[in-house]
């Protein structure tokens, strides 16, 4: 089974990245993540929510010698947390972690607690992973990322969705399949499931 520092030797980071049990991504999710960024080499890569992804994606920015993350946190104190992180790693130059708090958001006749985006820059996203809000805030807690996020997704992108083992997950894919039928999905089994949509 893959580790985190297996991915740390991989990815060249020079000290052990700050893992929390439970809420960093799992070692096979970065590694699929990291794998795709390195072949593909995405210019603006966003994330939902912030933590041990954000130096994964950002030392794989600096190996590509360019890109960008915007990481969107809802809660100021994490988003402060990896803002030292990515200094820590002197990384700071590859990601700009936004506080974005949860917010009523209206989507597809629902509302949901999502994360406000009037911090994030009007760029293309050419990479987009979704591992938050929490899914138990609510049901489908994580699919406003397309609705909202469409129409600043690049013509060729991808989007990698977390915890994809998950009901409530398996369940928003088929959503978004529906709405945005121009993507291809694949599902990986791995510790946690995950999707890949690409377009």
């Amino acid at each position: 089974m893959l580790s985190y520092l297996s991915l740390e030797k991989k990815l060249g980071f020079d000290k052990a990245m700050p893992v929390t049990e439970h809420w960093s991504a799992a070692p096979d999710f970065l590694a699929l993540v990291s794998d795709h960024c390195l072949q593909e080499k995405p210019q603006v890569i966003v994330e939902c929510s912030s933590g041990t992804s954000s130096l994964v994606l950002s030392q794989c920015c600096k190996l590509n010698q360019g890109g960008r993350v915007f990481s969107l946190e809802n809660g100021e104190e994490y988003a402060t947390k990896t803002t030292a992180q990515l200094a820590d790693f002197s990384l700071t130059e590859y990601c700009e972690v936004i506080h974005a708090p949860l917010q009523d958001t209206p989507v597809a006749e629902e509302t949901f607690q999502w994360y406000t985006l009037n911090a994030l820059p009007a760029v293309k996203i050419d990479l987009l992973v979704i591992d938050g809000p929490p899914g138990f805030l609510q049901k489908h807690s994580r699919y406003p990322a397309l609705p909202m996020l469409a129409e600043r997704l690049a013509k060729h992108c991808t989007v990698f969705l977390d915890d994809a083992a998950r009901d409530d997950e398996q369940a928003l894919v088929q959503r978004w399949l529906a709405a945005y039928p121009d993507f291809q999905v694949e599902y990986i089994n791995n510790e946690r499931g995950c999707f890949i949509l690409k377009r």
